[in-house]
């Protein structure tokens, strides 16, 4: 026999409205009051379904990770020139012209480091899909002739395209202006 009242929230929005929330503020400035105003749950509930701020916090960089991912890839894959596709992906990772909070997981791995082994597990995690999503494309390119030069191989040109998209977050959150933003991607993007 269950106890208690029942969930009247699905778990999973939840954790999509967490996102939100801790990407606006991140995560020392989220308080759990804030969590439950913004949420609309209350605080039991917020502990009993999700065991702390913490654990909420990587249940969100994770949700948050899942959508880039499957973004990044469906907008990368099928038919048609890969470079605008490239260029569309790395303004979308570093939230050109979006909003300007920056990327989740690079504001949480610039505001907790590396003492935050969860984060930083997530951060590799999704850094390191990226990076194969861009190398992926830039083979493509290759093999279809769109991508010329082989100055470089596509493993290092998509580290180096990954690190142009962290570091133009980064500017994005100062409220950098997108047209200096893009020239940056763009000149990223001629280097491969």
């Amino acid at each position: 026999m269950a106890r208690g009242r029942p969930m009247k929230f699905e778990a999973e929005e939840v954790v999509d409205k967490a996102v939100e929330v801790f990407w606006r503020q991140g995560f020392a400035a989220t308080t759990p009051q804030n969590l439950v105003d913004e949420l609309g749950i209350g605080k039991g509930s917020l502990y009993n379904t999700f065991k702390s701020k913490h654990h909420l916090f990587e249940l969100s960089l994770r949700r948050y990770s899942a959508k880039r991912v499957a973004a990044l890839t469906e907008g990368l894959e099928g038919p048609g020139p890969v470079l605008p596709r490239l260029r569309e992906a790395m303004r979308t990772l570093a939230g050109i012209g979006d909003h300007r909070f920056g990327c989740l997981i690079v504001n949480s791995v610039a505001e907790l480091g590396s003492a935050d082994e969860g984060v930083a597990a997530v951060a590799k995690e999704l850094f390191g899909q990226i990076e194969k999503a861009f190398r992926s494309a830039i083979e493509r390119g290759r093999a279809g002739g769109e991508i010329t030069s082989r100055n470089r191989p596509a493993a290092d040109s998509a580290g180096a395209l990954l690190a142009a998209v962290i570091g133009t977050s980064v500017l994005a959150k100062t409220g950098s202006d997108p047209a200096d933003l893009n020239r940056t991607l763009d000149a990223a993007l001629q280097a491969i």
